[in-house]
């Protein structure tokens, strides 16, 4: 039985660079770097399907995670205050600590 090759995405972009470059035909470049012809073509066609995601995708990732990183820093506070309330409820006035 034939073992299937895996791909590395940074290999598929390389090679889907190339071809957009339209320096060399699908075909050449599949050669040079013994593959498909066919698997070329359909790396392309997904890099273009999900192309218009790379240009969205940085500012609203970016927001989402600017917005969960805020909402994890106020639940923090929030145990942070409760902790420091349990531990002196006076509000430093118990004398813990002090030595007379």
């Amino acid at each position: 039985m034939e073992r299937r090759n895996r791909y590395t995405p940074e290999f598929k972009a390389k090679i889907v660079m190339e071809v957009l470059r339209e320096t060399e035909t699908v075909n050449q470049i599949a050669a040079r770097y013994q593959l498909n012809p066919q698997m070329v073509s359909l790396w392309k066609r997904e890099f273009a399907r999900h192309a218009p995601d790379l240009f969205g995708r940085r500012k609203d990732g970016e927001a989402k995670l600017r917005k969960e990183l805020q909402e994890k820093e106020d639940r923090y506070q929030k145990i942070i205050g409760g902790l420091n309330y349990e531990l002196n409820p006076l509000g430093g006035k118990s004398g813990l600590g002090k030595q007379h």
